[in-house]
């Protein structure tokens, strides 16, 4: 049997962490099995659903490189087929028309709850043998009323459920769409899903949908319900905990491959390894060591596992990351170094994209953010001298090199009689117009000779006589 999952996702918002990680174990389990992962849009909720939404769960799967092997595909292309099937049930008597208005539906779940019974609908259309005039009828599926059915999850175990406690869903609408449970499983079917992986808030879905399965004549695929993610309070994870949309990490400068760790982690793991390649998760994932108990959201730790990943990897990979930051710091790459340059300078003190963006702000921008209370501290008389002598030199080193820049600065320190920090912060402070920056020889390097004689120059000018 060849392994099939894959993710339905509604366009009625964007695609969230949580179901980022159920994509991103729905993929894993494909790839680890040599299987196929198909991408699927559930668009039927058509007051709802939004183009826009659409195009960034599309975004941001291809950013987080979840690619689909399938799809993806859209709902509303298939309602002939909802309908051909849903007459199909109708006919074989394992659905009937319902025409219980919304009025009739709300009064007899008050009187059930008032009588202290869960709400349901009681099944009065079940025998009904005439139409009502005048009404257009929802379909419901006529649930089995007696045994018991079994969902053996590969997360949680063995489930039972009575079905004597589950009540006649509906599955085509008045207007003739198909609800969430008929689309589900009429696309699982006509798809070969052998694996359906998603949120423990589905499980109480499960039993229903077996039951649609069975009726339509489909292979039941496995299931495997995954806990929900909680904040760092122990609440459901939502927008004060931080970004819903998953492409705000990117835009806060977080890498792809470092969200997904984190997120493979969160509820998942392999002894004590923290950090994975995406091959070795492919290689290790295993649906069976998830934990059936909810996880905790920590910032902190994806921080910190984001900020391995800008250490070790490639530069050039991570350099359109941070020509986008620039960019939408309203930058111009063309007025300073290239990115690569950028990133292996600083990416030892940063954590995320934005942050290197931010720190080497003054490598483009004219003129340079200042701190004043740096200016007055190390920009005083006394580096007069020192300054001029510096640009003298610098002039005539052979290369603009940082080798060269640090020889030129160290000769003129112990000219001037000073420590090579005597002189190299004020120097710092001159040419970025702060205190922090990598060593003040690759400062210097990334900016290039002219824009260090012009700011060294410039502070002179300024220094108190």
């Amino acid at each position: 049997m060849t392994v099939k999952t894959r993710f339905a996702p509604s366009p009625t918002g964007y695609l969230h962490i949580g179901g980022v990680r159920t994509a991103l174990f729905s993929w894993l389990y494909a790839r680890h099995h040599g299987g196929q992962f198909v991408l699927r849009i559930e668009d039927t909720d058509r007051e709802r659903s939004t183009q826009a939404a659409v195009d960034a769960i599309l975004e941001a799967m291809n950013w987080l490189g979840l690619e689909h092997d399938e799809g993806p595909y859209y709902q509303t292309a298939r309602m002939d087929r909802y309908r051909e099937l849903a007459a199909q049930l109708l006919e074989a008597g394992s659905a009937y028309h319902c025409y219980c208005s919304r009025d009739e539906l709300e009064q007899m779940r008050a009187a059930q709850m008032a009588r202290g019974e869960n709400p349901r609908y009681d099944g009065r259309c079940r025998e009904r043998q005439s139409p009502v005039p005048g009404v257009s009828p929802v379909l419901r599926f006529r649930t089995p009323q007696e045994g018991v059915t079994i969902v053996d999850d590969l997360v949680r175990g063995r489930v039972e459920f009575q079905n004597s406690e589950l009540d006649d869903l509906i599955i085509m609408r008045s207007d003739g769409s198909p609800t969430f449970h008929f689309g589900v499983v009429v696309d699982d079917g006509d798809t070969g899903i052998t694996h359906v992986i998603r949120g423990d808030d589905h499980l109480n879905n499960t039993p229903r949908q077996m039951h649609l399965i069975d009726a339509l004549g489909f292979a039941r695929p496995a299931y495997g319900h995954l806990p929900m993610i909680l904040g760092p309070d122990g609440a459901k994870l939502s927008k004060r905990h931080g970004a819903v949309n998953v492409l705000e990490y990117r835009d806060a400068g977080y890498l792809p491959d470092a969200v997904l760790n984190y997120l493979a982690r969160l509820g998942w793991s392999h002894g004590d390894q923290e950090l994975f390649s995406r091959e070795e998760m492919i290689r290790l994932f295993d649906i069976a060591a998830v934990n059936a108990s909810a996880s905790r959201f920590d910032t902190g730790k994806l921080n910190w596992i984001n900020q391995q990943y800008l250490r070790s990897s490639n530069p050039e990979e991570l350099a359109p990351g941070l020509v986008m930051q620039l960019e939408r710091a309203g930058l111009d790459l063309r007025n300073g170094p290239p990115a690569v340059a950028v990133i292996e300078a600083y990416r030892e003190r940063a954590t995320t994209l934005h942050d290197i963006a931010g720190s080497a702000h003054y490598l483009y921008a004219e003129p340079v953010q200042v701190d004043i209370s740096a200016i007055n501290k190390h920009l005083t008389a006394t580096v007069a001298g020192p300054l001029s002598l510096l640009v003298k030199r610098l002039a005539e080193v052979a290369a603009w090199t940082r080798a060269d820049i640090h020889a030129a600065m160290t000769a003129v320190a112990a000219e001037c009689g000073i420590g090579f920090g005597k002189l190299g912060q004020p120097v710092r402070v001159a040419v970025t117009g702060g205190t922090v920056s990598p060593p003040i020889d690759v400062t210097l390097e990334l900016l290039g000779q002219k824009k260090t004689f012009d700011r060294l120059k410039q502070a002179i000018a300024r220094l108190p006589s």
